[in-house]
């Protein structure tokens, strides 16, 4: 990355950070596109999206005079939006009917892989890997939802690492293990769209309620793994990072970046004593 918008971006976090309006509305409208994506992919289908960006942000700018150094603004906002969806998850999962009361609420309208196919007009491998991505486990959405930016240039392997809290070297074999069930399931994919269909899979499948899900993937996986029919479905994939390198973010509403900045302007000012460390530890480099 070059020097000149880290100087740009340090600049800008100086002067929120001191209390200017203007810096923490451009602060704001810079960076909500960066944490929309980060939580839109992370809680993908789940009404609460828009809350949690929205959170994300309000924390971020509340605790902003505890930010050590301008420079890990950024690394130190993921990570304020990665504690945001842990504790999303935490909160559902603990409340009366858990995990399906959370598949419940998810939002047919507010599929973030549906608008990340229309938005970014994806194609091919492209839309299959963003279509693959619904079967992984929340954490591994989590994780993908970063390493999603680190490939599309949107963020380095530093900031991925420090916004996980991990070392780079743990970072990886995350990341590793997480590229491997998103193989499995472009696979899952393939074999669901293959026309006609596997008949050892149509049978296969008599039970499945239709709904994405670790347990079915890795049963529809192994199944194209072992059948001589759909063992071809695991050739021609390409790599992952090849495929999400460049491409934009998703872009957020309008109307969410009105409703964050609103609820910004109520707030107390930057540095007051009201000013938490809201991510949870993490205060920068």
């Amino acid at each position: 990355m070059s020097t000149e918008p880290t100087r740009d971006l340090a600049a800008l976090v100086t002067a929120a950070r001191s209390g200017d309006p203007e810096a923490q509305d451009a602060l704001v409208s810079a960076y909500l596109p960066l944490v929309y994506n980060v939580v839109g992919r992370a809680l993908n289908g789940s009404v609460d999206v828009d809350d949690v960006v929205q959170e994300t942000m309000l924390r971020a700018l509340d605790a902003l005079g505890g930010l050590r150094t301008a420079e890990s603004f950024r690394s130190w906002l993921v990570a304020i939006a990665m504690n945001q969806v842990r504790a999303h998850w935490h909160d559902r999962q603990a409340a009366p009917g858990g995990v399906e009361e959370a598949e419940e609420l998810a939002d047919p309208g507010a599929d973030f892989v549906d608008l990340t196919m229309v938005r970014l007009q994806l194609s091919g491998q492209r839309q299959e890997t963003a279509r693959a991505t619904r079967w992984l486990e929340p954490d591994d959405r989590g994780l993908l939802s970063l390493w999603w930016l680190e490939c599309a240039g949107q963020l380095t392997r530093a900031e991925v690492a420090a916004a996980l809290e991990l070392s780079p070297q743990h970072a990886a074999v995350r990341v590793q293990r997480m590229k491997a069930q998103l193989e499995a399931a472009r696979v899952v994919v393939r074999a669901l769209d293959a026309r006609p269909r596997c008949e050892e899979l149509h049978g296969l499948l008599a039970s499945w309620d239709g709904r994405p899900s670790a347990l079915w993937r890795k049963r529809i996986a192994r199944h194209a793994r072992g059948c001589v029919r759909c063992s071809g479905l695991w050739s021609g994939l390409m790599p992952a990072e090849g495929l999400l390198a460049g491409l934009a973010l998703v872009a957020a509403a309008p109307a969410l970046l009105d409703r964050v900045l609103s609820a910004a302007d109520g707030m107390a000012p930057v540095g007051s004593a009201s000013a938490v460390n809201a991510s949870g530890g993490h205060s920068g480099a």
